[in-house]
Parts: structure tokens; C-alpha cells; sequence
């Protein structure tokens, strides 16, 4: 019986997929379209995707790095803090955009037949331009300060990929939530408030008392931050409740696939 049951569910995750790949075409148009509407009209264009992390990470080196003077070993406090905006960064833009996507999108919903799952993961494609653009600030600011690369950077692309899967795990799942319940609109600005916060991306994950480690890596980003910032700088190991991380995100991506499946049946109906 039970093999039955998860047969039927790759079964159903497999045509997802397949599905969405079939639609690819529509994939690139709407994070084509994304992209051009986000700097429409504006006189600094893509510099707003530089301008926003620096404006951050100015004030994360005022409060933690001058006044509190979080201790980060050798490297220089605005190349630590960075190194872990880059991926959260990518995560808040998913998440914030993902989360709304359906609603934003329902006349397209309501007239035509695609699989829905293509609007929120077309977020995730836009969010890779100022991914790549704070990697830049991030590369510039090391060579400034001097700051080798670490031997670790061949794990990069793993823990990168563990971000765009925390990000829209958590972005496909708001998506189907908010659709039957509209509070989530402004649950989501919240979230990505408090994450920035409660994710060691201006102090390392060592300030937290051991006792409050497990619970801590619960949010699916403090891995993810921990191992990307490890890979490029080296220094202190990833904490040993890293791995709580990983399966957090593992659990929120598959779990979200099947929600929103289920939730897609009727969505043109409730959006």
C-alpha cells in the first residue's frame, strides 16, 4: 500500500516536471518581461540591483561591524557581510516576488490554460541578475581588501543550488497559500524582515548559545548562508546543525510541488 502511495507521487512530481519543461518557451517570456518591467522607466536601471545591497551592508558595517564590533577572525567585516547577502539577497527577491505571483498574474490565469507552476519559478530566473551582480560587488570588494579566494569555492554551485531550492520551496508554497488566503500578502514583507535578521549574515552562526542551534537552523537559509560564505572565504567550519538546513529545504521544496499540484486544480476559480 505504502509503495503504492509514493509511486503515485513520483508518478505525479515526474509529469509536474515534465510539464514545465514543456512549457519553457513561456518560462523565459514572463522572466524576460519581469526583468524589462522591474527597471522600466528608471534612470539608474541596473545599478538599483548594486545599490540596494550596498545600502545594507552600509549599515550592517555601522551597527555590527563599528558599534557592536562582531568579531569575524581575518576578513574584513564588509566582505563577511556580503559574502552572506549574496545568496540571501537572492532569496528575499524570490520569495517576495514568488510569493504574490499568482495573484498578479490571475487574468492570465483565469483566460488561459498553462501550468501555473511556470509564473512562480519564472521569478526565481529574473532573481539570478542580482544574484550575479552582488557576486561582482562581492569579487570587487575582495580584491580590494585582498582577500584570497578560498580552496572550498568547488562547493559553490552546491550551496547556490540549495538556495535557489530554499527560495522557491518557500516561494511556491506562498504562492498556493496566498491564494485562499490573502493575509499572506502581508505575512511575506514580514518574513523577509525578520529572515535578514535571524539568518548569520551580519555575525556568524558561533554568537548563537548551543543550546538554540537546532532550532536555529531551521530556517532553510542559515545553512545555505553558513556554506556559501565557507566556500569563498574558508575560515571557521560549517556549523554541525547545517545539515537541519539542508533537510528543511529539501522538505519545503518536494512538499510545495505537491501543494501547489493540488491547489492548481482549482486556482483559476478562487484567484
Amino acid at each position: 500500500m505504502n509503495k503504492t502511495i509514493i509511486d503515485a507521487s513520483k508518478s505525479k512530481l515526474s509529469l509536474n516536471l515534465r510539464e514545465l519543461f514543456e512549457y519553457r518557451d513561456l518560462f523565459f517570456i514572463l522572466a524576460w518581461r519581469d526583468l524589462k518591467v522591474r527597471y522600466a522607466q528608471t534612470f539608474l536601471g541596473l545599478l538599483w540591483a548594486f545599490i540596494q545591497p550596498l545600502a545594507t551592508l552600509l549599515i550592517f558595517t555601522l551597527i555590527f561591524g563599528r558599534a557592536i564590533k562582531v568579531e569575524t577572525g581575518d576578513i574584513p567585516y564588509p566582505v563577511y557581510a556580503l559574502a552572506g547577502m549574496v545568496t540571501w539577497s537572492y532569496f528575499a527577491y524570490v520569495l517576495s516576488q514568488s510569493g504574490q505571483s499568482i495573484i498578479g498574474a490571475q487574468e492570465m490565469v483565469k483566460k488561459i490554460y498553462f501550468p501555473r507552476l511556470v509564473i512562480p519559478v519564472s521569478k526565481a530566473m529574473t532573481g539570478f541578475v542580482d544574484f550575479f551582480i552582488t557576486l561582482i560587488f562581492l569579487g570587487g570588494l575582495m580584491v580590494y581588501y585582498k582577500v584570497p579566494l578560498s580552496l572550498n569555492v568547488y562547493l559553490l554551485p552546491l550551496f547556490f543550488l540549495l538556495g535557489v531550492l530554499a527560495a522557491l520551496g518557500m516561494g511556491i508554497w506562498l504562492s498556493s497559500l496566498t491564494i485562499r488566503y490573502r493575509d499572506f500578502q502581508h505575512v511575506i514583507p514580514f518574513l523577509v524582515q525578520i529572515g535578514l535578521y535571524a539568518t548569520p549574515i551580519a555575525y556568524p552562526v558561533s554568537m548563537i548559545p548551543d543550546k538554540y542551534q537546532l532550532m536555529y537552523h531551521l530556517n532553510p537559509m542559515a545553512g545555505v548562508v553558513e556554506g556559501f560564505r565557507w566556500s569563498i572565504l574558508g575560515g571557521q567550519n560549517i556549523s554541525e546543525f547545517a545539515w537541519v538546513s539542508f533537510i528543511v529545504i529539501i522538505v519545503l521544496f518536494i512538499s510545495g510541488l505537491f501543494y501547489f499540484r493540488k491547489v492548481e486544480r482549482i486556482m483559476a476559480d478562487i484567484v
